[in-house]
């Protein structure tokens, strides 16, 4: 926080809590009846309702000007991020321009055991051809009894509805 904005605010506390104390004469001074306390007490209260304003316009500066720096910091920052990706993509470029572009224009795979077996599966699957791998998985349907039998369903039932 810059130095003007903490003077600013402390300031301008201060002489709003200073201002309690003329006002609170001034309402007793009213309670009486006695103007001339009166008046004098309010001489007080815009004084330091003066000062206090003097110090909200030094904090409303000292903030204007951290926001300022805090602008041109985020500029500096941002600065630094492009030129280090600069940097960064030229390095890359270059190291790609060492490897030679046959080597850029490869790619390789790298699996793992479980893709590996996967994979053999696979290969294994499209040799046997597809109408054999259809024909080991059709199978007739069955129904399961309540001890986990399975019976086959028989095809000569058949149904009628008549309406």
């Amino acid at each position: 926080m810059h130095v003007k904005t903490m003077e600013g605010l402390v300031g301008a506390r201060t002489n709003m809590n200073l201002l309690n104390t003329p006002m609170r004469v001034f309402k007793e001074a009213r309670r009486k009846g006695d103007l001339a306390t009166m008046e004098r007490a309010m001489g007080y209260v815009g004084e330091f309702a003066d000062k206090a304003e003097e110090y909200k316009a030094e904090a409303d500066k000292g903030m204007e000007e951290d926001a300022k720096e805090a602008k041109e910091k985020a500029k500096e920052l941002c600065e630094e991020a492009i030129q280090t990706r600069r940097e960064e993509r030229e390095k890359l470029e270059a190291r790609i321009e060492e490897n030679g572009s046959l080597s850029a224009s490869v790619d390789t795979i790298d699996l793992s055991e479980e893709g590996k077996v996967l994979s053999d599966d696979r290969i294994e699957l499209d040799h046997t051809g597809l109408d054999e791998s259809k024909a080991d998985t059709v199978k007739t349907p069955v129904t399961y009894t309540k001890t986990g039998q399975a019976l086959p369903i028989e095809p000569s039932v058949s149904i009628s509805v008549s309406v």
